[in-house]
């Protein structure tokens, strides 16, 4: 065979397969695309984490400063077999001239809400505290400022908000429920 054929033939060869490796490219590229927007979208604790960092710390006040308490260093877990997240905050509380410190932490669904376009607590609940400095518990003042806190928070602001990218994606895609499920939120999309 002379060099001139055998390098059409190299070169041929080369081409066919440059081509079925940018086919099997645009095939693994279609599939991803059609997982992120199959019939459900899911979010890991790194991505929830992420939106959460940048929204704290947090000052809420009642009684015109007399009272108030600052959350700070969220930290969020999603459990394997649960369907509620696990949220725990680091707490400084002030009244009537006194600083204490601690901990507390809830656990929560979560919701998705139009108006926001974010996933939101729902039906958040207090499950430990710990204020050393208050013997380990919270005062009536403190602990109904926190749940003031947590009825606002759940209401008004969300944990995660869509970025722009993401609802064009979805495009008129209704969004369903939102799940714990397998250590990720799932939301759901209607057909």
């Amino acid at each position: 065979m002379s060099a001139r054929p055998r390098l059409r033939s190299t070169l041929l060869r080369s081409l066919l397969l440059a081509a079925a490796l940018l086919t099997l490219a645009a095939c693994s590229t279609l599939n991803a695309v059609n997982a992120y927007l199959g019939n459900d979208v899911a979010f890991t604790a790194p991505q929830l984490q992420q939106s959460l960092n940048r929204n704290f710390p947090k000052r809420y006040e009642k009684l015109g400063g007399l009272v108030a308490v600052t959350l700070m260093n969220p930290r969020l877990t999603i459990p394997d077999d649960g369907d509620r997240l696990r949220l725990d905050f680091d707490i400084a509380l002030a009244a009537l001239g006194s600083r204490p410190s601690g901990r507390f932490t809830l656990t929560s669904a979560l919701r998705y809400d139009a108006a926001s376009q974010g996933l939101h607590l729902r039906d958040p609940r207090i499950d430990y505290v710990d204020v050393p400095q208050l013997g380990g518990v919270m005062t009536g003042a403190s602990r109904e400022l926190l749940n003031a806190w947590l009825s606002d928070y759940a209401n008004q602001e969300p944990v995660y908000r869509f970025d722009n990218s993401l609802l064009d994606k979805l495009g008129s895609r209704r969004i369903g429920s939102t799940q714990i499920e397998h250590g990720r939120v799932v939301v759901h999309l209607d057909r």
